[in-house]
């Protein structure tokens, strides 16, 4: 490669990517929570299995995990969590999704 043409696939690809960074560092692109702070979702229980730990609920967007609203099965961080709720309960909750990817509801609890 000559130099000129170095030096314009140089420029070429700045101008690419400048724009997606000038967006983050002005805030206009959106930005997902920080890790480590799921936010609370709404929810209605559609179905609670105990002896798999796993809840369906039909909620709400989830911010932090960047998910559109649907119905959908959670893993439970602990089956406590199940007593406190029953089928066709409005609720919060919170979610996060593990290393291995399955989404586990880490809190939840009956709406007021």
């Amino acid at each position: 490669m000559t130099f000129p043409t170095l030096i314009a696939a140089i420029a070429v690809a700045s101008c690419v990517a400048m724009p997606a960074a000038a967006q983050h560092k002005h805030g206009t692109a959106p930005v997902k929570a920080e890790a480590g702070a799921p936010s609370l979702a709404d929810a209605e229980v559609r179905r609670i299995d105990k002896d798999a730990g796993k809840i369906t609920l039909k909620h709400g967007p989830i911010k932090s995990l960047d998910m559109p609203p649907m119905t959908m099965v959670f893993q439970v961080q602990d089956k406590a969590l199940l007593d406190k709720v029953k089928a066709g309960d409005k609720v919060k909750f919170t979610a996060i999704q593990s290393p291995g990817g399955a989404y586990t509801v880490t809190s939840i609890e009956p709406a007021n």
